[in-house]
């Protein structure tokens, strides 16, 4: 898609801010469906470029963007979700807050990689789904976990038959948890086993031996269905597992590490992987006792596995077979 007009939208919870990069025509919508007509209504009397070439780029905001991105999609029109990070770190410094400058800012990003910049896709239905069961059920397991923390430290110090209530209440909050969090783990497996392609996706990515469940679920959700990476090591970069080189000159000679900027929650699903499959997978057993009997880091071995099960899924997935270990065929 060749683009000649961006045009910036900054999205807050009940309205949002539109600027036309060419022209500068600035206005404020509601954020509803309502909203939405009127905005195509302006940007076709207002915008002197063909819509065909033109490229609506959307802050990215979570649920309050979810909507206007459906409505895009439904009407066939291009647009971008780009993260506000990526956005502000690409325009310099910022003093101050204000809307209508940040739609003007989004404008530009887009103006100034309009050669770079590709329209999004939104995800399936059924990912959709999955997404926001995975996201609760995150919420549910800290909350539980932070119950069990509590009651552990309580029942330590104070007598259970003075303390009926307090222990009867939360007791039956973590029981009740328990049973929300089984209740989603089974609507999410029976979104997998109701897609075919999903389904598919999820069996090749758990054949490698050390992704569990959970990881591969994520990996599904995150991925838009392996279609939003074009390689694992963007991937790897994306969940802060992919090193990095640090020097400078000649006065900044650091060794190669990974970024903060990262997706800490499949950085500490990988980190789990990895460490079981240290424990049950021969192989990478035997490759990490091998790389520290040689000296080498035990934090940057555990890493190299992290990206080793990575490229593993991806590939799986790309082939559409499952991985073999090819480990018990050596003689």
């Amino acid at each position: 898609m060749e683009i000649k007009q961006t045009i910036g939208i900054d999205i807050s919870k009940l309205t949002f801010d539109v600027r036309i990069h060419s022209n500068q025509c600035y206005r404020v919508f509601d954020n509803t469906p309502k909203g939405f007509k009127e905005l195509i209504k302006w940007v076709d009397k207002n915008n002197p470029i063909s819509k065909e070439y033109t490229l609506f780029i959307l802050e990215y905001t979570g649920i309050y963007s979810e909507e206007i991105a459906l409505f895009f999609t439904k009407n066939d029109i291009s647009f971008s979700l780009i993260p506000g990070l990526e956005i502000k770190k690409s325009l310099g410094i910022s003093r101050g807050k204000d809307d209508k400058v940040d739609a003007t800012k989004i404008a530009l990003y887009g103006h100034r990689l309009r050669d770079e910049i590709k329209p999004s896709k939104i995800p399936s239905m059924a990912l959709s789904k999955l997404k926001r069961l995975l996201t609760l059920r995150e919420r549910l397991v800290k909350q539980r976990a932070g119950h069990k923390s509590t009651i552990r430290e309580q029942k330590r110090i104070y007598l259970r038959k003075e303390n009926k209530l307090l222990f009867e209440t939360q007791e039956k909050m973590i029981k009740f948890l328990t049973k929300q969090i089984k209740n989603i783990e089974l609507e999410m497996k029976q979104i997998i086993k109701t897609n075919q392609e999903l389904s598919q996706q999820y069996k090749l990515v758990v054949s490698v031996k050390g992704i569990g469940d959970q990881t591969a679920l994520f990996m599904i959700v995150t991925t838009n269905g392996f279609t939003k990476f074009k390689s694992w090591r963007k991937y790897a970069s994306y969940c802060g597992i992919a090193p990095f080189p640090n020097t400078s000159g000649t006065s900044i000679r650091g060794g190669t590490k990974v970024s903060n900027l990262a997706n800490k929650k499949l950085k500490s699903l990988f980190d789990l992987c990895a460490k079981s499959a240290i424990q049950n997978n021969p192989e990478m057993k035997i490759y990490y006792h091998k790389r520290l009997e040689k000296g080498k880091n035990k934090m940057s071995t555990i890493n190299i596995i992290r990206c080793k099960l990575m490229a593993r899924a991806f590939a799986a997935v790309n082939r559409q077979t499952p991985y073999v270990n090819t480990l018990k065929f050596v003689a």
